[in-house]
């Protein structure tokens, strides 16, 4: 069995960091959402962000799509610093990642095939390229039988697995998920942490995933996709000892980060906070 291989940015130095927070805040009407916010992504690495609900998850992946601008702090991303680009360098920048938003966010008034495509046609990518690409992002994702059919004619994980063929149809290094198996069930949602798990195995995506959801979480952490087997396998033992999974945890509370580190240290951690989180 083998390692996944992690994809590069050309654009940063390897070994470096492919997202990196530096003490970030933010803050709204209601207050302060974030505070001294800091962690790194390596690439090829999944981190997931867990915390209960209002805890900024959300704002978090806003802020590494550069959808949202930091009251205080960096955040650098494929080695663009993203509080010194202006609106244009931000529009261009997005282009360059994938973004699965929670419940999916497709268009309703368009069908699959011209969901998926809305990032190429922005590109002016030609028709003959578009289609074959769009096949394979959804053919990726196991819904090329849906190419010609409306949102409304899909189930709820049917619509998110869409989403992820939209949020992957240009192959970005980045993935942003935003609680992307909330509202679905256990099935369903065992299916999209799959398709995670091969995007990240298979293709070395780096991605930010926010949830709520232990379960998925842990699913990330301790499966693999094994590619000559076509199939999520347990993390594996061998001579060298033991290989867990390209994921890591950042916990938020009060705005704050909680515990940032790997699934051993999160499960064996004695904090009472976390141990009640984790229950």
């Amino acid at each position: 069995m083998r390692e996944p291989v992690a994809r590069q940015n050309s654009e940063t130095t390897p070994g470096e960091p492919l997202i990196r927070f530096e003490n970030v805040s933010i803050g709204f009407h209601e207050g302060e959402i974030l505070r001294d916010i800091s962690f790194e992504v390596a690439p090829g690495e999944t981190k997931v962000i867990l915390g209960e609900s209002g805890s900024g998850k959300t704002v978090l992946l806003k802020l590494g799509a550069g959808l949202l601008r930091p009251d205080a702090g960096r955040v650098i991303v494929m080695g663009h610093d993203l509080t010194e680009m202006n609106e244009v360098e931000l529009l261009d920048f997005r282009r360059r990642i994938g973004f699965v938003f929670q419940e999916g966010a497709l268009f309703d008034s368009l069908d699959v095939a011209d969901n998926v495509s809305f990032r190429l046609r922005e590109e002016a990518v030609s028709l003959e390229e578009t289609e074959p690409r769009v096949r394979e992002a959804l053919r990726f994702v196991e819904m090329e039988e849906a190419y010609d059919k409306f949102p409304a004619e899909l189930s709820g994980g049917m619509r998110r697995r869409v989403s992820i063929a939209r949020a992957i149809v240009d192959q970005p290094p980045i993935v942003y998920y935003d609680s992307p198996t909330a509202g679905l069930d256990p099935v369903t949602s065992q299916t999209i942490i799959t398709l995670i798990l091969r995007l990240r195995d298979l293709n070395g995506v780096t991605s930010l995933l926010a949830t709520h959801r232990l379960q998925d979480a842990f699913g990330l952490a301790n499966f693999v996709f094994e590619p000559k087997e076509r199939r999520v396998v347990p993390v594996w033992e061998d001579e060298d000892g033991l290989h867990f999974a390209p994921t890591n945890f950042v916990v938020l509370r009060n705005g704050e980060i909680y515990f940032q580190g790997a699934t051993t240290e999160l499960l064996k951690s004695p904090d009472s906070y976390l141990q009640e989180f984790l229950e």
